[in-house]
């Protein structure tokens, strides 16, 4: 049975202070209005803190279905992949003034490319290597081979990936184009919506396709 190791706290921590820093920054751009009027930065502790809490809860949900041991630590990574991703597309909306249309779709699609790299380097390094021992096992996965990246290996992460791309594109585009606006939300803000849904279906399809193709056993 797998336990809570080093390993998961420190990537836990990590990827947990990455994610509350781009959520703070993003809120502060999208001008949601302040939590009992305190600035978002306590986000910085509140998501390591979430995210440790989290992986342990899939460690202990894994005693009666083992693949939730890996979907504790894929949905903290896929949370963080999300931060990355809508941090890229806000960049892009604020730089560019441009929150809908083929130019929207073309920054979610360059948001998703470049959150799946950062996707690649967790997921291989830490979702699907081999646990944690004493001594250390540094460098292995989950096949026992040993950790390198290599082309064939990316080819079959991008391809999952790209399957849930494309969802995500769809349904993004599908509500932010074809949608007006809902719940007295801004055009920024909406754009972050359907951002959401499309991510929502892209975390379990990219779920589904790396475990069953790219990190199996």
């Amino acid at each position: 049975m797998h336990q809570f190791s080093r390993k998961d706290f420190y990537f836990s921590v990590i990827t947990g202070l990455i994610t509350g820093l781009i959520a703070w920054r993003i809120f502060v751009f999208l001008e949601l209005p302040e939590f009992v009027s305190v600035s978002y930065a306590w986000l910085i502790i509140f998501v390591p803190i979430l995210w440790i809490l989290g992986v342990n809860l899939g460690y202990f949900l894994g005693r009666w279905l083992a693949f939730f041991g890996q979907f504790g630590k894929f949905s903290a990574v896929g949370f963080t992949n999300a931060a990355v991703y809508f941090g890229i597309l806000n960049v892009l909306i604020s730089w560019s003034d441009i929150n809908k249309g083929l130019w929207y779709s073309i920054f979610v699609a360059s948001a998703f490319i470049i959150a799946t790299f950062h996707s690649y380097f967790w997921n291989k390094f830490w979702v699907f290597s081999q646990p944690e021992v004493d001594p250390p096992l540094v460098g292995v996965n989950a096949s026992g081979e040993e950790n390198k990246i290599n082309a064939a290996e990316l080819g079959k992460f991008f391809t999952a990936y790209i399957i849930a791309g494309l969802v995500n594109i769809g349904i993004a585009s599908g509500l932010v184009n074809f949608l007006d606006p809902m719940f007295d939300l801004s055009s920024d803000q909406w754009a972050n919506a359907g951002g959401i849904a499309g991510s929502a279906a892209a975390l379990v399809v990219s779920f589904i396709g790396v475990k069953m193709t790219v990190f199996r056993k």
